[in-house]
């Protein structure tokens, strides 16, 4: 056992040297290290009374100054606290709901792929049924018909995203059970449990985390979607209500450019870093990629 470990501290090692040998993932991690500590240190610097349009400290629609550096919006809070606030909402949904999304994804591709026959294509039809359908329409339609809630948001995005990553899972997993040391695992008695949890998920492992980190810029985009359309948690700030709220409240007919763009901004900017890290991290696992970099 502590020779196992001791190989799998190896290779998370290495992977983490090569991962560090990247420039761009490294921005990307840099960038979203500094999302998540505003994101966690939030609450020590802006109180609920800031955020409360009862007890606002500005006035409506204030352009940037040395009290306010972004601004206010239309009921006198400010802008900035209200965009970092933001980033606390749209990272827990986008991280949740990718982790869903790739949960869903990497069970039913990894049946599909190692059970075959009828099972791969009942859940092959099902995966095709879903791909079919538009992703945000479906999502929508799901956020309509339960209460309005983050919890909602989550299962929405992750019921309705996870097509892609199970055929990405599915393709991965023929080509690791058609690898010899599968067939030596079967002959010495391996069952369907002992094969999928102890040969294919390892395999694939690697492909599955490179994907949920691309996933999460994804869920991120839907969250603020879904929330510019009203179908958000409206007690809690995110980027896509400031942004809803900027456009309802007529400030961006009235010029107020501020109350628009740092949201928008740091939508743009979160799901770079997770792009960055996600490419990275493909290049990493994926030989082929890391041939052509």
């Amino acid at each position: 056992m502590n020779i196992v470990w001791q190989r799998r501290r190896s290779a998370a090692g290495r992977l983490w040297r090569e991962f560090a040998s990247n420039r761009s993932g490294m921005l990307g991690l840099a960038m979203l290290a500094v999302f998540v500590l505003l994101a966690l240190l939030a609450p020590l610097w802006i109180s609920e009374a800031d955020l409360s349009v009862v007890t606002a400290p500005g006035d409506v629609l204030e352009p940037p100054s040395a009290e306010f550096p972004l601004g206010t919006d239309h009921a006198g809070r400010s802008v900035l606290d209200r965009t970092i606030y933001g980033a606390r909402v749209s990272l827990v949904v986008g991280v949740a709901a990718a982790v869903l999304t790739v949960g869903i994804g990497t069970v039913v591709g990894m049946l599909a792929g190692h059970f075959g026959r009828w099972v791969s294509a009942v859940l092959m039809r099902v995966t095709d049924f879903f791909l079919v359908l538009p992703a945000l329409v479906l999502a929508i339609a799901l956020s309509t018909m339960l209460s309005r809630s983050l919890a909602t948001i989550i299962l929405a995005i992750g019921v309705t995203s996870w097509p892609s990553t199970a055929r990405l899972v599915r393709a991965q997993t023929l080509t690791i059970e058609a690898r010899p040391y599968i067939e030596r695992a079967q002959a010495l008695g391996g069952g369907h449990k002992h094969v999928l949890v102890r040969h294919v998920f390892p395999a694939v492992l690697p492909l599955v985390l490179a994907n949920t980190t691309l996933a999460v810029g994804s869920a991120i985009i839907a969250e603020s979607t879904l929330a510019f359309l009203g179908l958000g948690d409206p007690a809690n700030e995110s980027w896509g209500l400031m942004l809803k709220q900027a456009v309802d409240t007529g400030s961006v007919t009235a010029g107020a450019w501020w109350y628009l763009l740092p949201p928008g901004i740091a939508i743009v900017l979160v799901v770079l870093s997770f792009t960055l890290c996600g490419r990275a991290l493909e290049i990493v696992v994926n030989p082929n990629l890391k041939a052509h970099r």
